[in-house]
């Protein structure tokens, strides 16, 4: 029994300090700001008519953007590296191997000159996101970026690592050469 006593004792002093060191988990990136929150009162939150309880997940752009960004989180920042896979150093083509690969069970090929040849042409001005944007950045060179609304896209940039740019940067305006949407959902 004193033994049992001693265990309960030890678990409510540790499992405060564990709950207390893992609480920056519910602390937002900026990039989730423009998501837009739902909220229900008490009475809603076991409602059948919640608008967010659903039993079928569709492809929506807000879905394919909000996964996005959650997997954007865990690579921001990541030092680009030609040739790296990791999040040691990766390269642009790594990056949307593991975002598609993570958030949609996507399989694309490791290489642009590959990616670039899957899924259908969109216009620019029709760009969706979870599109893919490739950029021709010197001759026989190319990049890769995944759309992700509001004319910006996420991509492992040489200089300052993974991270969201935007369409009307004029260098991304000028090297910029087509887009790719992929089927997201079977």
């Amino acid at each position: 029994m004193y033994l049992f006593k001693k265990m309960i004792t030890a678990s409510l002093l540790i499992i405060p300090l564990v709950i207390s060191a893992n609480s920056f988990a519910f602390n937002m990136p900026k990039e989730f700001a423009s998501l837009g929150v739902k909220t229900l009162s008490n009475k809603d939150v076991f409602s059948k008519q919640a608008s967010f309880i659903k039993s079928e997940r569709k492809a929506t752009s807000n879905n394919i953007r909000s996964s996005i960004l959650a997997e954007f989180s865990n690579w921001k920042g990541t030092h680009y590296r030609f040739g790296g896979t990791t999040h040691k150093g990766v390269d642009c083509s790594a990056l949307m191997q593991h975002i598609f690969s993570d958030s949609f069970h996507k399989s694309l090929p490791r290489t642009t000159t590959q990616q670039i040849q899957n899924g259908e042409h969109v216009n620019k001005e029709m760009l969706k996101p979870g599109d893919l944007v490739f950029f021709q950045t010197s001759l026989g060179t190319r990049h890769v970026g995944v759309y992700v609304g509001n004319n910006e896209f996420i991509h492992a940039s040489s200089s300052v690592g993974v991270t969201i740019s935007s369409l009307a940067n004029r260098y991304w305006m000028d090297h910029y050469e087509t887009a790719r949407r992929l089927k997201m959902i079977g």
